[in-house]
């Protein structure tokens, strides 16, 4: 599969709560009650080839995924942004405390958002007056190492461009990443890139990269896991009296044969010519053919005397 030119990612933080059109201090069962309607409205299946309406979907699930954890919500509520690190800083927190000896600190203080409550832990831990861990004061070295934020990106590709592995580079934040995308990857899947996040404070390890894949599909296929769907065309002669016909599938075309007196509906099985299973190499998913009967129109008069007498037949 043929190399496209570098993607450009763009990263951005949401606030979740403006996503869903709600208060800060909603209730769960009002948030529930926006999240799916919002779902709906959203929903890629009632707006296709809406690529804003695909993204306002996923951005919909994001934060019903974190607003309707009360532990998750919790935590965003608190940091913003940084919620995924709330357990460092809470425990940096309680070490700053412990060395300092006052009863204050951030750890039991008040609610940050947004970028507030990164530029007080720059502020804290990044190099300054108020490095803890030991370190002289002012000095950057001084403070305690901790892993540097995530980043979130998005990377959109086409179902035809994950039937195969295939290499693809990145630009996430100015650096390139040469990346291997998996056949079979999923719509909505994310995997974890380590080591292309923020840098890490006083020295830390860097954050990671947060990879979330949007597949957009524009064959004529559905695709539900690993297996594929399609509606196929026959005749009606090929219906009654059986034949062969050609069928598309991802790989070629391929020849089956029709049994004769074969339903409107009927549906037909391939082994094995679905899509690629992520990550079990040679391993693939099933295709599922439903035959649709064709009624034929603009009969001539001689077809027409045929279908009376065919019919005639029948009766008899």
């Amino acid at each position: 599969m043929r190399v496209q030119n570098p993607n450009q990612i763009r990263m951005e933080y949401i606030d979740y709560y403006k996503v869903l059109g709600v208060e800060k201090g909603a209730t769960d069962a009002e948030i529930k009650k926006t999240y799916r309607k919002l779902a709906r409205k959203h929903h890629p299946d009632i707006n296709p080839d809406d690529k804003n309406a695909e993204k306002k979907f996923q951005q919909i699930n994001e934060a019903n995924q974190v607003l309707s954890d009360p532990e998750n919500r919790k935590k965003y509520d608190k940091y913003g942004k940084d919620w995924k690190h709330a357990e460092e800083f809470e425990k940096a927190g309680r070490q700053r405390q412990s060395n300092s000896g006052q009863a204050g600190g951030f750890g039991g203080g008040g609610n940050f958002s947004g970028g507030d409550f990164s530029d007080f832990f720059e502020s804290m831990f990044g190099g300054g007056a108020s490095s803890f861990g030991g370190g002289s004061s002012g000095s950057r070295g001084g403070g305690r190492p901790f892993k540097g934020q995530d980043f979130q990106a998005e990377l959109r590709l086409e179902l035809r461009e994950v039937f195969e592995s295939h290499k693809r580079t990145i630009t996430v934040s100015g650096k390139n990443i040469r990346l291997t995308i998996p056949a079979g990857v999923a719509d909505g899947q994310v995997i974890k890139i380590s080591g292309y996040g923020a840098e890490g404070p006083n020295g830390g390890p860097k954050g990671d990269l947060y990879l979330t894949f949007a597949i957009e599909n524009r064959t004529s296929f559905q695709r539900d896991g690993d297996n594929l769907y399609a509606a196929v065309d026959i005749e009606l002669y090929q219906a009654v009296l059986g034949g062969e016909i050609t069928v598309d599938t991802f790989e070629g075309k391929v020849k089956l044969k029709v049994s004769p007196g074969t339903q409107n509906g009927t549906k037909v099985k391939l082994k094995g010519k679905g899509f690629p299973v992520y990550k079990q190499e040679g391993s693939f998913g099933d295709f599922y053919l439903t035959y649709q009967v064709k009624i034929p129109t603009g009969l001539t008069d001689k077809q027409k005397e045929l279908f009376t007498e065919l019919s005639n037949l029948s009766v008899s």
